[in-house]
């Protein structure tokens, strides 16, 4: 059995940005607002965060902020991914070195690879670092699946313990967990399939959605995990409209708006990304007064 890094909610945190980098300030604020409301991970520098568009430096910055802002109450971890093996390596090793407690690495996106490249990819970086990895595959993204049989060979690199599935695809995953069992741990990448994924043996999700409701979040999958089937099932199902207004537009788009919606101040997304349309905006509105979080 594997070391798990987290079991429960952990949430992919938006970056905020203003004219001169990361608005640390703010950034802070959203920190310690989850680690109050019971989260049980961050992750920075990842999809949600726009670690794409981020600098080197600034990612540096955000992992060394993070970490000293989270001091050890809950794990943080970082993405580290790249489409360049040795950058992927060359950031996981900074990752280390300043003290984080487990990586996310996401599949290499545009110039993708095969399988048996998937699998030279992440041991070339598992062979560079003690710290955990987890995989990522998301291939609405990258344009690359990570498919069971190559879960099942990752598996077997002593420090890969986990995979973020966000393929969408429950067969896939749940032939996963049959291959894998606990050589890989599964959490969900996908807010609107964290239940079904528990039922899977899945051990938590990395979220959106907990941004903006980071203890609702925590309460479903603990709720699952104490046994509280219906309650966790009601919970999934009252949240689906507000995940898919957080999805309307391409994350963060609408996630970065319901947190300056909520008051922080969160700013734009960069170019290419671009502010929410007014329409979907409202929508958004609407569906965060119908989950009660606004008035």
């Amino acid at each position: 059995m594997k070391k798990i890094i987290f079991k429960g909610c952990g949430t992919a945190i938006a970056t905020p940005f203003n004219e001169n980098g990361v608005n640390f300030e703010e950034f802070g604020k959203l920190i310690e607002n989850q680690i109050q409301n019971k989260v049980d991970s961050i992750i920075v520098c990842g999809t949600t965060g726009e670690a794409s568009t981020m600098t080197t430096k600034e990612k540096e910055e955000t992992m060394k902020f993070a970490i000293k802002k989270v001091n050890k109450r809950i794990p943080v971890i970082a993405g580290t991914g790249a489409n360049c093996t040795a950058t992927a390596i060359e950031m996981t090793k900074f990752a280390e070195e300043v003290g984080v407690d487990a990586v996310l690495v996401v599949t290499p996106y545009y110039n993708k690879t095969t399988q048996e490249g998937l699998v030279a990819h992440y041991e070339a970086i598992a062979s560079e670092t003690t710290l955990p990895i987890i995989v990522y595959s998301v291939p609405s993204r990258t344009g690359v699946n990570i498919l069971p049989d190559t879960c099942k060979k990752l598996s077997k690199i002593p420090n890969i313990v986990a995979i973020k599935e966000a393929s969408g695809n429950i067969s896939q995953i749940a032939e996963i967990a049959d291959l894998c069992g606990d050589d890989l741990y599964i959490y969900s990448g996908n807010d609107d399939q964290t239940i079904p994924i528990l039922s899977l043996g899945g051990i938590g999700v990395i979220s959106v959605l907990s941004n903006i409701v980071p203890e609702y979040t925590h309460n479903m999958v603990q709720n699952y995990f104490d046994g509280n089937i219906e309650k966790s099932r009601e919970m999934q199902l009252k949240s689906l409209k507000l995940i898919k207004a957080l999805f309307s537009e391409v994350n963060p788009i609408p996630v970065k708006e319901a947190l300056n919606i909520l008051g922080y101040n969160y700013g734009k997304p960069r170019l290419p990304l671009i502010p929410m349309t007014k329409s979907k905006k409202e929508i958004l509105i609407e569906e965060m007064k119908n989950f009660g979080i606004l008035k």
